[in-house]
């Protein structure tokens, strides 16, 4: 494939299908990218569902998306400078722009993203940030492939860790906080398909109350009748130290994160 392709995801794993599966639907065209692959059973897969080409190496691009697993980033970066790339946006989860830049040489303009797992329903969080050499254009491109699969934020890189800590690991929070709700349930006497399916679309509306842009201050006050059901268990959960677990979670994911990014 000596063609310069207008897109190249090296990595044909979960988060690389999603962001291939947004863009397409966002209306990128399938004749446009690239996936590289060194399973052929996937690259199989995702050509037959996708429609796009594959490879088993690095071919050159006008754009890539490093979509493998973090201790072989440094390598793949610099193998798709050396094949040629313009610009190169990585989703590994702790390699800074350091590394990245060290492994892909001076000059090429790279953005770092650290999304979460919702991004593989297109309900995904992201944040980017960049080397010096990235402009405006170059995080204008990465914003439009994130945004495919959710929302986009951009942030200082010292403060990549921290969004680790809040949106990254946050599913799994949310997710612990719904399996406690079901467990409580099933102890009040629910059932437990029932209580799952009360909770799971508890958790969905809220959600959506939220993605209406009020305060989640505001729509907790909404629901808290003075003296009522929602006060008496609010004042449990604050009891608890509800609060101040939470806290205490995204310091410690955000902590781990930079020991990681160090390492």
């Amino acid at each position: 494939m000596a063609e310069v392709v207008e897109l190249l995801i090296v990595g044909g794993g979960k988060m690389g299908e999603a962001l291939l599966g947004g863009l397409l639907a966002a209306g990128r065209s399938a004749e446009t990218i690239c996936v590289a692959e060194a399973i052929s059973a996937r690259r199989e897969e995702l050509a037959g569902r996708y429609g796009v080409s594959t490879s088993d190496d690095v071919v050159a691009s006008a754009g890539v998306i490093l979509a493998t697993k973090p201790d072989v980033i440094p390598a793949v970066a610099g193998a798709v400078t050396a094949v040629g790339t313009d610009r190169i946006l990585s989703i590994a989860a702790g390699v800074t722009l350091r590394s990245l830049g060290n492994a892909a040489g001076s000059g090429t303009p790279i953005v770092r993203a650290m999304p979460n797992t919702p991004a593989l329903v297109s309900q995904g969080a992201a944040a980017i940030c960049g080397n010096d050499q990235a402009t405006d254009a170059d995080f204008a491109w990465a914003s439009e492939i994130l945004g495919s699969v959710g929302s986009v934020v951009r942030v200082s890189e010292h403060l990549m860790d921290a969004v680790t800590g809040l949106s990254g690991s946050g599913p799994a929070y949310v997710f612990l906080v719904v399996e406690a709700m079901i467990e409580a349930g099933v102890l009040m006497g629910l059932t437990r398909p029932v209580a799952t399916e009360l909770a799971n679309q508890t958790l969905l509306g809220a959600a959506t109350l939220l993605a209406e842009g009020r305060s989640p201050a505001d729509l907790r006050a909404d629901v808290t009748s003075p003296g009522g059901t929602t006060a008496a268990g609010l004042r449990e959960l604050e009891r608890h130290g509800v609060r101040a677990a939470f806290a205490a979670a995204v310091e410690a994911a955000t902590r781990r994160s930079a020991e990681l990014g160090k390492a």
